[in-house]
């Protein structure tokens, strides 16, 4: 009879291989149905591989300063709204940078396509601009993790005032927000 050693423990392998056909705890709880909850993806990059350079910042930074494209499906019911943000969690020697502050958005809209700037408001960048800003990291650093995040909430698409930063923004969402979902890019340089 073959024997498994699992650390001090030495079990049978067909009493091992019972145990683990019962177990449920190794895999996913879905029913054989497909995971449902709220999905962010963008069609300018996969999670966590490269952000193409025209979302960078202009000039030394390589891009073109356009906004990544954004798209958000399965919301929760009661979504009335949702909000983008996009930040770097690495700049600012770790203490994180605000690329985009985005919200008032109808939650039926389901994206924002790469340079859209209409029907919707913008919160102050890094910058103070209340417009996208792109990706520019210290050259020589490794790539940055840029954090785009969409959050759904049940406040009216025009429910906040304008000029709000991200601090601000997620202050004001609290007690609003039905939930979250991220998509990671790197860009260097």
């Amino acid at each position: 009879m073959r024997t498994l050693r699992l650390g001090p423990l030495s079990i049978p392998a067909v009493a091992f291989a019972a145990l683990m056909s019962g177990c449920t705890a190794m895999q996913p709880a879905t029913g054989g149905k497909a995971a449902t909850g709220m999905k962010v993806t963008s069609s300018a990059f996969a999670d966590n591989t490269t952000i193409p350079a025209e979302h960078g910042g202009v000039g030394d930074c390589g891009g073109k300063n356009v906004s990544v494209p954004v798209a958000w499906t399965q919301l929760p019911a009661r979504a009335k709204s949702v909000a983008v943000l996009l930040s770097d969690p690495d700049g600012a020697l770790g203490l994180g940078v605000s690329h985009w502050v985005a919200y008032n958005i109808p939650a039926e809209r389901g994206q924002l396509k790469a340079g859209e700037t209409a029907g919707f408001t913008m919160g102050p960048n890094v910058a103070g601009a209340a417009a996208y800003r792109g990706m520019c990291p210290p050259v020589g650093d490794w790539p940055h993790h840029y954090t785009l995040t969409v959050v759904a909430s049940d406040l009216a698409p025009d429910a906040l005032p304008a000029g709000l930063a991200r601090d601000a923004l997620l202050a004001a969402l609290k007690g609003h927000a039905l939930g979250g979902q991220s998509v990671v890019g790197l860009y260097g340089r």
